[in-house]
């Protein structure tokens, strides 16, 4: 039984951990997507709305 209970909560831990590294990639994609929009507005405008 203890054994059983070991395998359910190492499933529902890896399942859970997967589902937030799913997230974070498209957490990453969306900033990545933002931070490209803001390089090319900024080129293109001229000014510089950040400091790298």
């Amino acid at each position: 039984m203890a054994v059983l209970l070991l395998v359910l909560l190492l499933a529902l831990i890896l399942g859970g951990l997967g589902f937030a590294v799913h997230v974070l990639w498209w957490i990453a994609l969306v900033v990545f997507v933002l931070w490209l929009v803001g390089f090319a507005v900024g080129h293109l405008g001229g000014a510089r709305w950040y400091r790298w």
